[in-house]
């Protein structure tokens, strides 16, 4: 099994900055792609930002010019740098990685999430 350890969270007043870090860990064969999920209380999980295996980053509008996504493909780590947090980027943030697995049956394909790291921004 693939295992996920975030870490990094933390209280950040307005404008402040935070750094994110995910680990993947286990029988990991190879990664797709390792993206940044956030859910605000009563709100629906929402993808933050994703990072292809090549590297190529995609980000959702609210946080373009603020977040910036990495990775680094011999660690298996995906790292999220947010900057000028606001409150409304206040939430629990998860770590989602897809990818290939080895197994005692073979090679499969597998999705983990991370147990979530709680970010809050206020004065």
């Amino acid at each position: 099994q693939v295992q996920l350890v975030e870490s990094g969270g933390g209280l950040v007043q307005p404008g402040g900055s935070l750094r994110l870090s995910c680990a993947a860990s286990g029988s990991v064969f190879s990664i797709y792609d390792m993206g940044w999920y956030r859910q605000a209380p009563g709100d629906q999980r929402e993808l933050v930002a994703v990072i292809t295996g090549g590297g190529i980053p995609n980000y959702a509008d609210f946080v373009k010019g603020r977040f910036t996504i990495s990775r680094d493909n011999a660690k298996n780590t995906v790292t999220l740098q947010m900057d000028n947090l606001q409150p409304e980027d206040t939430a629990v943030y998860y770590c989602k990685t897809r990818g290939i697995q080895t197994t005692r049956y073979g090679k499969t394909d597998f999705t983990s999430w991370g147990q979530g790291t709680q970010v809050t921004v206020s004065s």
